[in-house]
């Protein structure tokens, strides 16, 4: 006879993250997986080349908890060269293990039992399940299909005085739409005298097309003041499985994430930060990724001409939304597993970004792929065509 202990969860752990599920479906079909945002390219050889370097040089001990200083100061002098802001590679940097690390990290460094916190659905997964083990209360404003646009007016009425965090995310996954600086300036204008921290998730700022430019809480020095920026490795490499991030703030919040962090992670693995050092010192390693990936999304859009998926054309992030409604009055869920079971494409329904979904027929598909894994895609999506 077994003998459980009582249990008090803090979240419901019944719950499977949409991407498991329709990952396990694509292999359970063989699909074409256009679901979960992984590239299924290489990474740079160069950058392979310096990662083995210095493994094979033994740099295999801790570094320091904010980062190896050399990687540290690569990165102050990317932020100025990109944003202008002057950011302090001793104390305004900290490298994480992953962006999502980041910001676990700083919602418990500032998010407290009884908390607001005001986050924009769609919203990445995981920021509702690590706002609720904070002890903090999710507050979504709801955007939809098809311009996930945001009335600042409308966020300004959700602001109390409990209100702790507004968590932003530019280039916006799932949408792929991004802020402009009318918005960042009426973010600023709402935190202005207030105790709110933005968190503000830029993982993807490299990822922007048609001639866009990325807008970072670090180019507005007042909202900077009161902001985190969290960015990610993997996403700007093609390495999502080094689980390698970074955060970026002013010295008074990152003194407060590092007290989180020294006891959560510590820090992250040192060989490799070695090798991210030397290979993002060369601004030609990053300053390429928007018209790279814009390629990509132009492609997918020529080869789905024709097919009965209208897209919110990705002006940034490597996902693009596609309402399916002249094919189908499934519901997204529903309509996204028939896409892999019966079409052999995984697509990932816009229903699990919400708390309380609006009901939108749209999808998302990655186009971070080979050209040849785009085309077979479409292929197989062709026959939505009837």
């Amino acid at each position: 006879m077994s003998n459980h202990v009582s249990l008090s969860p803090r979240l419901d752990s019944s719950g499977t993250t949409i991407f498991t599920v329709m990952s396990k479906l694509a292999s359970e079909h063989k699909a074409i997986n256009l679901g979960q945002g992984f590239p299924d390219f290489e990474c740079d050889e160069k950058l392979k080349e310096l990662v083995a370097k210095h493994l094979k040089e033994g740099k295999n001990q801790y570094v320091p908890l904010a980062g190896l200083p050399k990687l540290n100061e690569t990165l102050s002098k990317k932020m100025e060269h990109l944003y202008g802001m002057p950011i302090n590679p001793d104390s305004q940097i900290c490298v994480t293990a992953g962006a999502t690390q980041a910001l676990y990290t700083a919602i418990m460094a500032f998010v407290k039992e009884g908390d607001e916190v005001i986050i924009f659905e769609p919203a990445y997964d995981c920021y509702t399940p690590q706002i609720k083990i904070a002890g903090g209360i999710v507050k979504p404003y709801i955007m939809t299909y098809p311009d996930y646009g945001i009335d600042w007016n409308k966020v300004k009425e959700m602001v109390t005085d409990k209100t702790r965090m507004i968590i932003i995310n530019t280039p916006h996954n799932p949408s792929g739409t991004v802020l402009n600086e009318s918005d960042m300036k009426s973010l600023e204008n709402i935190i202005s005298g207030t105790n709110i921290v933005v968190l503000s998730d830029e993982v993807y700022e490299h990822l922007i097309f048609d001639g866009e430019n990325h807008q970072s809480v670090m180019q507005y020095s007042a909202l900077f003041e009161q902001s985190l920026a969290v960015f990610s490795f993997g996403k700007t490499l093609h390495a999502t499985g080094w689980k390698l991030g970074y955060i970026v703030g002013p010295e008074y919040l990152i003194k407060e994430f590092k007290v989180i962090h020294q006891w959560n992670v510590f820090c992250t693995n040192s060989f490799v930060q070695f090798a991210i050092a030397e290979y993002l010192a060369e601004p030609k390693n990053y300053e390429y990724l928007p018209s790279f990936f814009e390629e990509k999304r132009n492609i997918m859009n020529e080869l789905l001409t024709g097919v009965p998926l209208t897209p919110k054309v990705a002006k940034g992030t490597y996902f693009q939304a596609y309402d399916y409604s002249e094919v189908s009055d499934m519901d997204d869920l529903e309509f996204a597993k028939y896409l892999t079971s019966k079409i052999g494409v995984a697509a990932i329904p816009m229903s699990p970004f919400y708390t309380n979904p609006p009901g939108d027929k749209v999808i998302r598909l990655c186009f971070a792929k080979k050209e040849e894994t785009i085309e077979a895609a479409a292929e197989r999506l062709m026959k939505l065509r009837g």
